[in-house]
């Protein structure tokens, strides 16, 4: 990974801190935190790992078509993956656990990558769902935020149906992207891009019937409303329950996890501090106890994870070097 993308990730957290956390007397958000009742954040911990459990079970189903794995087999690998995404930029845990699993089962890291693809959009589309959702919540919300978020969801949703068509003509997506990197690849990637491309759409067949995209759809909205409820926990833990719904949680979630998108140092920080105290503040909470509440979230959600994913990373044999490797596989250097 380019020691750029690391540094400008990091610059881009920085400037988000300073316009999350700028006016705030940080005396009174300590104080805040030191009155919590950090006895709700142990069953908040629980529901998420549960959630964890449900992510193992839908990327299995999707890794049908390649090889049959059971979530025991699988829930260690996606810690890991969430581990590299809370310690390394550029959401290189998605690529960690796609290498893991072609190191331990032997699935080519392409077609566990187009899963990982798929899953993404799937949750994009849940969480852009549960904004819309959750909007009506927030008391005087201007009419240009309204249209800009017609515009964006209307913009998501077609690019859902164009990835979805293409899962469903399989061979017009591979003769779509033969096209493209005739057009703009170098000749010598060319060979190697294009098998890349060729798993990547076989990874997408799990789609082809409704049934399973059902299936997928049903479970990536139970992860959300599971994860949804550790927000609750975390916000019994100050208070806040006389003030926020859990409605007004799945907009906090929707578009916390919708600001990750934008690059930022590892562990989404900035990104999502910023979209979860925005958020509570225009839902009527003061923006000393939105802060407090956000910070204490984004600390249970990033550290049970990474320790857990650390000790399989462990237990696993894997070291550093191996992301060189992973990356290698990608960019080209490895057909698998």
């Amino acid at each position: 990974m380019r020691r750029w993308v690391f540094w400008l990730g990091v610059l881009i957290s920085i400037a988000l801190l300073i316009v999350a956390l700028g006016g705030l007397n940080l005396s009174e958000v300590w104080l805040d935190l030191q009155q919590a009742n950090l006895i709700w954040l142990a069953p908040g911990v629980s529901v998420y790992f549960v959630s964890v459990a449900i992510r193992s079970w839908r990327w299995g189903y999707l890794l049908r078509p390649a090889r049959a794995l059971s979530l025991r087999q699988l829930y260690s690998v996606v810690v890991i993956g969430y581990m590299g995404n809370n310690i390394y930029p550029a959401r290189i845990g998605e690529l960690l656990r796609a290498y893991v699993l072609r190191r331990r089962h032997e699935v080519p890291m392409a077609f566990s990558l187009s899963t990982v693809f798929l899953e993404r959009i799937v949750d994009g589309l849940v969480m852009a769902a549960f904004v819309l959702i959750g909007l009506p919540r927030v008391p005087n919300l201007p009419p240009e935020v309204l249209n800009i978020v017609a515009m964006l969801t209307v913009l998501f949703v077609a690019a859902i149906g164009a990835f979805f068509w293409l899962a469903l003509a399989p061979r017009t997506a591979e003769r779509l992207a033969g096209v493209v990197i005739n057009t703009i690849a170098p000749r010598r990637f060319r060979p190697r891009l294009m098998v890349f491309a060729s798993r990547f759409v076989q990874g997408a067949q799990a789609l082809r019937r409704p049934t399973d995209l059902l299936a997928i759809v049903l479970s990536t909205i139970l992860i959300w409303l599971i994860e949804t409820l550790k927000y609750w926990f975390v916000m019994h833990a100050f208070g806040l329950e006389t003030r926020l719904g859990y409605i007004d949680l799945m907009l906090v979630n929707g578009a916390a996890n919708l600001f990750t998108v934008i690059p930022a140092a590892p562990g989404f920080v900035g990104t999502f501090d910023l979209a979860g105290i925005g958020t509570l503040t225009a839902l009527g909470v003061e923006r000393v106890a939105a802060a407090a509440y956000t910070l204490v979230l984004h600390a249970v959600l990033w550290l049970p994870v990474t320790a857990l994913g650390g000790f399989f990373m462990l237990r696993e044999g894997l070291r550093w070097a191996d992301l060189r490797e992973a990356e290698a596989s990608v960019g080209g250097q490895s057909s698998q």
